[in-house]
C-alpha cells in the first residue's frame, strides 16, 4: 500500500535548516525548518498500538509495542505543502534510516473518521486533523522499534504528530531545542512545568493539555503526566489555594451522557492527583459541565477536539 509522492525538491528546501530531533540509535527526522514544536511527551515505559490498517468496520487493526515511547507534535505555518508533499522527505528519512514501511495511506482509504477517533492521536490545539484532508504512515525497525507519522492541514496551517517507540533502555541524546521567535500568532502551547503555574495564577485557570483519554472513555491513560506533577507541587507550596477539575466535552450525544463523562474524567484526574502525585483530597475538587461551556465552535471537528478538556480552576482555600 506504498505510495510514492512527486514532489520531492519544495519540501527538502523546507528541511535543510531543520533541527535533528532524534540522535544515537534513535530515529534521525528532521522536521521542516518552518515547524515549531508544540508539545512533547516522553514515558520512559509505556506501550503503543501502531496501526498497521485501515479501519476494518469494527477497529483499526493494530500492533503493539512497549518501551520508551515519545510522542511530539508540530506546527507549521503559511505554507501552501499538502500532508503528502510534506511526508514525502519524512518517509524518504525512514527508511533511509533503516525502517521499514508496513502501512501508508490517505483519509479516506486510511478510513476517515473512524480511523483518526480510533488511533492515539493528541488532542487540540497540539493536533489539529481535517478528517478528509490527513497522511498516515506506520513504520518499524527490526523487532521491537516503531514509529508512525500523521500529518494534516487546517486553513492556513499544516501540523504533523510522532509516536515513536524505541527499546526503554535506549536513550535519545538530544532534544528538540524551543521553537524559535516568530512574528506569527502565538500557538498554544500545552501546560506543563513553570508556565503551568505562572497561568493557573494568572488567569485563574488551565487546561491540562497532556492527559489522555480513550475515545468516549473517562479513564486516564497510565502517565506519567507533567501537569499533574507540576499541579501537585504548587498546592503542596501554596496552601492558601484549593482547585477544582472541570471536566468538558463535545457536543456529540444526549447532554446527560455528556455531563456523565465530563464528570468521571474530572474525577479521574483527581484520583491521580491523590494517588500518583501525593495531593490533599481536601483541597481539590471534581465537576463536569458536558459541552456548556466550549472554548470553540462544536460545529467542526477541529472546534469538537479542542472542547474536549480537563480545567483547573485555581480558588482561594477555606
Amino acid at each position: 500500500m506504498l505510495r510514492s509522492g512527486w514532489w520531492k525538491i519544495g519540501a527538502r528546501a523546507l528541511l535543510m535548516a531543520a533541527p535533528v530531533l532524534w540522535s544515537g540509535n534513535a530515529s534521525a527526522l528532521e522536521m521542516p525548518a518552518a515547524a515549531r514544536l508544540l508539545s512533547e511527551r516522553i514515558v520512559p515505559l509505556g506501550g503503543y498500538d501502531l496501526p498497521v490498517a485501515g479501519f476494518d468496520g469494527a477497529e483499526v487493526p493494530a500492533r503493539g509495542f512497549e518501551g520508551r515511547v515519545a510522542r511530539r507534535t508540530w506546527r507549521i505555518d503559511g505554507s501552501a505543502a499538502t500532508p503528502l508533499q510534506l511526508l514525502d522527505p519524512l518517509r524518504d528519512q525512514l527508511r533511509a534510516a533503516g525502517y521499514l514501511v508496513i502501512f501508508d495511506c490517505a483519509a479516506r482509504d486510511c478510513g476517515g473518521f473512524d480511523f483518526r477517533f480510533g488511533t492515539d492521536v493528541a488532542e487540540a490545539p497540539q493536533m489539529h486533523v481535517d478528517l478528509g484532508n490527513y497522511r498516515f504512515v506506520s513504520a518499524i525497525r527490526g523487532a521491537d522499534e516503531a514509529l508512525s507519522l500523521l500529518i494534516s492541514r487546517t486553513g492556513s496551517s499544516a501540523y504533523i504528530q510522532e509516536i515513536h517507540v524505541s527499546p526503554a533502555a535506549q536513550e535519545e541524546e538530544g532534544t528538540a531545542p524551543a521553537p524559535a521567535a516568530s512574528t506569527s500568532a502565538p500557538v498554544i502551547a500545552a501546560a506543563t512545568g513553570e508556565a503551568l503555574t505562572d497561568q493557573l495564577v494568572s488567569e485563574g485557570h488551565i487546561v491540562l493539555s497532556d492527559l489522555d483519554f480513550g475515545t468516549g472513555a473517562g479513564t486516564l491513560g497510565a502517565g506519567p503526566y507533567a501537569s499533574l506533577e507540576k499541579l501537585a507541587a504548587f498546592l503542596k507550596a501554596n496552601g492558601g489555594y484549593r482547585i477544582v477539575l472541570v471536566g468538558h466535552t463535545d457536543s456529540v450525544g444526549a447532554l446527560e451522557g455528556n455531563l456523565t463523562l465530563s464528570r468521571q474524567r474530572a474525577g479521574a484526574v483527581r484520583d491521580r492527583l491523590i494517588t500518583a502525585y501525593g495531593a490533599e483530597p481536601a483541597r481539590i475538587g471534581a465537576e463536569g459541565v458536558g459541552y456548556l461551556a466550549p472554548r470553540a465552535s462544536n460545529l467542526t471537528p477541529e472546534g469538537r477536539e479542542q472542547n474536549r478538556r480537563v480545567e483547573a480552576v485555581l480558588l482561594p482555600a477555606g
